[in-house]
């Protein structure tokens, strides 16, 4: 690979880490206005879809062929689905920087979810994993006066669910190993807009009409989304894992300083000690990984 090549690569996975970072301030926006988060997402993501589809139309024809012929998509297509309206809808009800650590479990499921659906031994590296990630979780949600640390609220029970369905999706994008990343793109932009429209029940309409701007809001968001999956797409099948995880981490901090900024929210040096075990146990696992190219990343936008 180039060093120009490798730098765009780089450059890419950034702006995927700036982008999720920041991805749960203008659903906050909507909400604060009536648009409810199911709702949000839904539409975002519709916009996502018909922007990869129409500014690529004859690629995009191709893609949907290739999804409607790999029955092994699907199912990737709904936890992939079930993983990015988690994180969402977790980062609307719960603290930002507790939901994305809790997310960042995902490498304790993806050793646990890998030995029961592939058969992979789990060997003293993943030992390694499982035992950072549980140690860091236990710590960062330990309070006495509730007893076992668990999740406190909705926000972070979709965080930690995410975070599994995370997992889940990338043991099932390995079992689907031949098909282009083009197609399980659009395979999982699609399960999250059916996820977010099987949950719709849950969320009510808007009371009234949502102002204008709003509108033109979820379009932006839509369209950032299409162009940071390309991106994200585009560094992770340049980089090794471990490299990619590296930067993809520094998502946290940009979520760290825009909940701090916009939302006015601080964590515990107890909670940054779990916290640290957690991030600590996804560098673990992506240099199990670091031969092969990259198979980490975020919820795919």
């Amino acid at each position: 690979m180039k060093y120009s090549e490798k730098n765009l690569a780089i450059a890419a996975l950034l702006t995927g880490a700036l982008v999720w970072g920041l991805i749960w301030a203008p659903y906050r926006t909507l909400a604060a206005v009536g648009v409810n988060g199911i709702w949000a997402t839904f539409a975002s993501y519709g916009v996502a879809v018909v922007a990869g589809l129409l500014l690529s139309p004859r690629r995009g024809c191709e893609i949907v062929r290739e999804v409607l012929r790999s029955p092994a998509l699907w199912p990737l297509g709904i936890v992939a689905g079930l993983c990015n309206l988690g994180y969402v809808m977790g980062t609307l009800y719960g603290e930002v920087m507790r939901v994305l650590l809790l997310f960042y479990l995902a490498p304790l499921w993806t050793v646990l979810l890998a030995r029961m659906l592939l058969g992979e031994r789990i060997d003293a590296r993943g030992t390694t994993v499982v035992g950072l990630s549980l140690a860091g979780a236990a710590v960062m949600l330990w309070r006495p006066e509730l007893g076992l640390p668990m999740p406190a609220g909705l926000g972070e029970w979709l965080g930690l669910i995410a975070g599994f369905a995370f997992a889940w999706s990338n043991v099932l994008s390995r079992k689907a190993a031949s098909s282009t990343g083009g197609a399980k793109a659009l395979a999982v932009c699609l399960g999250v807009a059916v996820c977010a429209l099987a949950a719709m029940p849950f969320a009510p309409p808007p009371a009234h009409l949502p102002p204008t701007w709003s509108w033109l809001l979820v379009v932006l968001v839509g369209l950032v989304l299409w162009a940071t999956n390309v991106a994200v797409h585009f560094g992770l099948s340049r980089l090794r894992a471990f490299q990619a995880i590296v930067i993809m981490l520094s998502e946290l901090m940009v979520a760290a300083l825009a909940s701090w900024w916009l939302a006015d929210e601080t964590m515990s040096s107890q909670q940054w000690a779990g916290g640290a075990m957690v991030i600590a146990a996804s560098l673990f696992a992506g240099r199990m990984e670091g031969g092969d190219p990259a198979r980490t990343g975020e919820p795919v936008g």
